[in-house]
């Protein structure tokens, strides 16, 4: 069994296809589902994020594993198979590893080092284990990762450069904003989720003294106004989509941030908003939700500026530091070699174990025919001649079952298992057991 990564990103695709793949929380379990009812597939994790969309299974067989994925996506998503290549990418084994190592340390986030990414992987990974679509690999695998991610972030500075979307969103505004109006002062975040409040912190932590929270119930947008109130000091208060065009009237700027699968501010509602406005400034919208919150047309009206997930693409303020990016690699790298080294081991154990067995069966055998020939021989030399042919056969086992164990660490464990299951004539279920896929990353091209 191996792990298969069907993914659509930010770097493999744009915006308007994103919105389309985007998975929503209520029909995240029904396409993992789906997919679990291939038979070619045994466990499956679905993350999905505002910039990508990402399935993880462990599979028997390529090929079959990849076309069922595939329906299963297309047919979530409405898009052609075509469309599906042309901005789709895949790993498998090792590299799919990698690749899910990578995300979790923010190195394949729109702003390098993010820290969202690794609750969205915890999310996707909590939501397999409370549906049973984990088994011990992506359990594993999960696990893993999200230590990896953990520990990129203790031990470098990744983040400096951009904590999250969020941050580097608002920074666009600003410089759209210039320096021939005050500093933002007030905002109105719209969505009071996990992205809501990090914006709500990021705003404040950016000088916002004023922000309303907008949400569909007001018990959560009120909850998140007074957990940041109370964090910075600063006014806060929640509001209803009620109340949403007198909310963005006369604020500096506006975030949305709504796990909605289709807009949630219209065109009549920034219009809306310009026409109570006193403000003289620019209405600085930051679009962070996929799909898109803010209808793209608004975007037209006189004096609306929006910033959305396409206009962040490329921005410099997204990256780390190199050192410090160099560094992060550096630990995933070592932390990828170390897992699957114990992976390859892992392989051989049931060729080992089925070794000792095959031993522990002649030795028995030896033992027994040898006491039914010696039978002047009391009990005390009926055990020590035991003891004796057993620390002989163990000895003999000792050297080949660590050696076999530590050339699997090189990559090429299955040979020596197999010469192992050829030499010792073991059984074809152990050699089924630990047998690898066929196909290679490698092959895919």
């Amino acid at each position: 069994m191996s792990v298969l990564l069907f993914g659509v990103s930010h770097r493999s695709a744009p915006v308007s296809l994103l919105e389309r793949l985007s998975v929503s929380d209520d029909d995240r379990p029904k396409l993992v589902d789906a997919l679990l009812s291939s038979h070619t597939v045994s466990e499956a994790m679905l993350v999905s994020t505002c910039n990508r969309v990402e399935i993880y299974a462990v599979v028997d067989a390529f090929h079959p594993a990849l076309e069922a994925v595939g329906q299963v996506i297309g047919d979530h998503s409405g898009l052609s198979v075509a469309e599906l290549t042309d901005h789709a990418y895949v790993r498998y084994s090792e590299a799919a590893v990698e690749h899910l190592f990578t995300v979790a340390a923010g190195l394949d986030s729109l702003v390098v080092g993010e820290q969202q990414i690794l609750g969205q992987i915890r999310t996707a990974y909590s939501d397999a284990d409370t549906n049973q679509t984990a088994g011990s690999t992506l359990h594993e695998l999960a696990q893993k990762a999200l230590r990896v991610g953990k520990r990129v972030h203790t031990e470098t500075g990744i983040d400096r450069a951009g904590a999250s979307v969020v941050s580097v969103a608002v920074g666009r505004a600003a410089s759209i904003r210039g320096t021939d109006h005050p500093p933002m002062r007030s905002a109105a975040v719209i969505g009071a989720g996990a992205m809501g409040s990090l914006a709500t912190s990021e705003l404040a932590h950016d000088g916002v003294t004023d922000i309303t929270v907008v949400n569909r119930t007001a018990a959560r947008a009120d909850e998140v106004a007074a957990t940041v109130a109370e964090k910075y000091g600063i006014t806060a208060r929640g509001a209803t989509f009620d109340d949403l065009a007198a909310a963005m009237a006369d604020v500096d700027i506006v975030v949305t941030c709504t796990g909605s699968i289709s807009s949630v501010v219209q065109v009549g509602d920034v219009h809306s908003a310009l026409t109570r406005r006193t403000n003289t400034a620019p209405l600085l919208i930051c679009d962070l939700g996929l799909p898109r919150d803010v209808d793209p047309t608004a975007g037209r009206l006189p004096g609306v500026h929006i910033v959305d997930i396409e206009r962040l693409r490329g921005d410099e303020r997204a990256r780390a530091a190199e050192a410090d990016t160099l560094a992060a690699r550096d630990i995933v790298s070592g932390e990828l070699a170390e897992y699957l080294a114990a992976q390859r081991q892992a392989e051989v154990t049931p060729t080992v174990a089925a070794l000792r067995r095959r031993a522990a069966e002649v030795v028995e055998a030896e033992i027994l025919r040898l006491q039914g020939r010696l039978t002047d021989l009391d009990d005390t030399q009926r055990d020590e001649v035991a003891k004796t042919v057993r620390r002989v056969a163990d000895k003999l086992l000792h050297a080949p079952t660590v050696r076999v164990k530590q050339l699997a660490s090189t990559g090429r464990g299955d040979h020596y298992a197999e010469a192992l299951r050829e030499l010792f004539e073991l059984k074809p279920g152990s050699a089924e057991a630990v047998s690898a896929p066929e196909a290679g990353i490698d092959k895919l091209h």
